[in-house]
């Protein structure tokens, strides 16, 4: 079995994460989740370890997270201590690998009943209403990974001035639409349905329509403007 090779959170230690933590998923999948914080050049690090992870003959899939990934293999690693090693040395090794996605402008009608959850943010920040909203869309997002449910992305960028904690009470029936913070990313709800992060607004893009030949709008690497297109507080 492997062994997690960082300091577990709530160990007593203060010591930050330095290496990566490795660990099987059942028999058939490996999951490798990089130290530190939630940083573009960590991401940049996963997306270059998942490039040279698809080239392994012994790989069926291999899933992108938040500053992680899984390998899901074609059969049970006969020694997975042999795959873990290599992903170490490859995470030491390799570049930083720069995707160039698309850039996408996006309108967002700030506050009012679909961005109920903003006043939170701005009380949470010790910032007004206003200075959030500009904090929101004066930034530039990357998409760094895609999942939670199809089609929803996580975005990279945020001001860590406006980062707020995911709500202990989530929304039962959040709209796909909703632009939202989650901690230190932003998001914008993909589907209908129950969610904790906190609304600040609404778009009327779709992000996943399966009759379509990408039914995801964004890919890995994409980049996000918002601009407002109206403001109701």
């Amino acid at each position: 079995m492997l062994r997690d090779m960082a300091v577990e959170p709530g160990d007593g230690s203060m010591e930050q994460k330095t290496v990566p933590s490795l660990s099987m998923i059942g028999t058939r999948a490996m999951l490798f989740e990089a130290p530190g914080d939630f940083t573009l050049a960590q991401q940049r690090r996963i997306w270059a370890l998942t490039e040279a992870s698809r080239e392994r003959h012994d790989v069926a899939e291999v899933i992108v997270g938040v500053t992680n990934l899984m390998l899901v293999f074609s059969q049970a690693p006969e020694d997975p201590e042999i795959v873990a090693d290599w992903l170490l040395k490859a995470w030491d090794m390799l570049p930083e690998r720069h995707i160039k996605g698309r850039l996408f402008e996006i309108g967002v009608q700030y506050g009012g009943e679909l961005g109920e959850d903003l006043f939170h943010v701005a009380e949470h920040a010790c910032l007004s209403r206003e200075e959030v909203i500009s904090l929101h869309h004066g930034a530039e997002y990357t998409v760094c990974a895609l999942g939670s449910v199809p089609g929803f992305g996580y975005l990279h960028g945020l001001d860590p001035r406006i980062a707020t904690p995911r709500k202990s009470v989530p929304s039962l029936n959040m709209l796909a639409g909703t632009v939202t913070i989650g901690g230190m990313q932003a998001g914008i709800s993909a589907l209908t349905g129950p969610n904790g992060w906190n609304s600040i607004g609404f778009t009327e893009i779709s992000l996943f329509n399966p009759e379509r030949n990408s039914p995801s709008l964004f890919a890995m690497g994409d980049r996000i403007r918002f601009y407002p297109e109206s403001i109701d507080l």
